[in-house]
């Protein structure tokens, strides 16, 4: 293990950024009033009709399971599309999901991150209506919004309806990172939208839409079951944990932060119990916290730094003090963290342009340029988004 300087870090925990004019509120499970449970609002559009489903562990109407709310109010549900991580959510990140692997009772699974990502023709062409129900996290490097606009294209190119139940975003009170530019494009970021976007799925389904940003300009007849008493300056705790690194609202928070990490050398506590909250390194202490990623069932199999002792940050604490922060994405510890391993030791990976959606956040790091000077270089992008964003809003906005 080699030591580094501590004086750069002895201060992580205690900053503090500008307070914001409104400071976003956290909000208990069932303030918000999903899509899903306005039953009222689809529940006629799918009677006699062949339906198909993309949902996992998370959408549930209540404490059931919307497959299990639709089947026993005699809704046909005739095929279930799953996205990363499977039905029961439980595969780890990037792992390949097989429909076999992910068996639901009697009904057919289709995974749409296993051999193919968008639904085919045939899956579609005995559908009469296809209803989508996943709880996204707000930031363009998390799959499901990818998965909403493959969904969406499929359905354009074979005449099938899309019913979306609008869900919260926990990062919905804020837009930061850099937009993402021409030849980026993957499945960790389809669109020329920022790292942390400011909608909610529904609304940024009406986007990819009414932007003509699915494929070949295909329109999706598309419809939004919109939520209740839900404002964005909200920060809402979710019942289910969207996927299985994310397992609070703590790693919610600082997901679109730490997610950078990915991109280098470091772990961010895959194989922990805090996955998302801390970040270190076993051969570098860059931090006091100490922590051993280990395999976990349903989460991290073979995480990163398997079974040794990492050094580093432990931010849990950080998240709880979101009212005094700036919405803002926190690049201060990729920042200090590169400054202090790069001499030694080879700091990014090739993950992390895709990541970031260019390759100038990366030179603008090596060529040490300040936060403010790689924060400055996002805002037209961001500017330019806004007026974009703005147009598909189903709620009041936070500016």
């Amino acid at each position: 293990m080699k030591l580094l300087p501590a004086f750069v870090f002895c201060c992580i925990l205690i900053q503090t950024l500008p307070a914001c004019a409104k400071n976003p509120v956290l909000v208990e499970v069932g303030v918000v009033k999903s899509g899903a449970e306005r039953m009222d609002q689809y529940v006629g559009l799918l009677k006699n009709k062949q339906v198909g489903l993309v949902v996992n562990q998370a959408s549930q109407v209540g404490r059931r399971h919307l497959v299990d709310t639709l089947s026993g109010l005699g809704i046909t549900i005739k095929r279930i599309f799953t996205p990363e991580h499977g039905f029961r959510g439980t595969a780890d990140a990037g792992s390949l999901i097989e429909a076999e692997q992910a068996a639901h009772d009697h009904y057919e699974l289709v995974s749409l991150y296993g051999k193919k990502k968008k639904p085919e023709a045939s899956d579609l062409k005995d559908l009469d209506v296809v209803v989508f129900d996943l709880q996204d996290v707000g930031v363009r490097f998390y799959t499901y919004i990818s998965t909403l606009s493959n969904v969406m294209e499929a359905c354009a190119e074979n005449g099938v309806p899309l019913i979306v139940l609008d869900r919260p975003n926990p990062n919905g009170f804020y837009i930061d990172g850099p937009v993402l530019e021409p030849g980026f494009e993957s499945f960790v970021g389809l669109h020329p939208v920022p790292v942390v976007y400011g909608l909610t799925i529904g609304e940024y389904g009406q986007m990819v839409n009414g932007e003509g940003w699915l494929r070949n300009k295909v329109h999706c007849d598309y419809s939004v079951v919109p939520l209740a008493g839900y404002e964005r300056n909200m920060i809402s705790k979710l019942a289910v944990k969207p996927s299985p690194n994310l397992p609070d609202w703590k790693s919610v928070f600082l997901y679109p932060t730490l997610c950078f990490f990915e991109g280098t050398i470091m772990s961010v506590g895959r194989g922990t119990d805090i996955p998302f909250q801390v970040f270190g390194h076993p051969d570098y202490m860059v931090g006091s916290y100490v922590f051993k990623p280990r395999s976990i069932s349903g989460a991290s199999q073979n995480p990163p730094f398997k079974d040794m002792v990492c050094y580093g940050q432990n931010l849990s604490g950080l998240s709880g003090t979101f009212t005094e922060e700036h919405k803002r994405i926190n690049l201060f510890w990729l920042l200090t963290a590169y400054k202090l391993m790069s001499p030694d030791h080879s700091f990014f990976n090739s993950y992390f342009n895709t990541l970031a959606g260019n390759a100038s956040l990366r030179s603008m790091i090596e060529s040490g340029k300040s936060e403010d000077e790689i924060r400055a270089s996002w805002k037209p992008g961001i500017e330019r988004y806004k007026k974009i964003r703005i147009k598909y809003l189903l709620y009041p906005d936070f500016e």
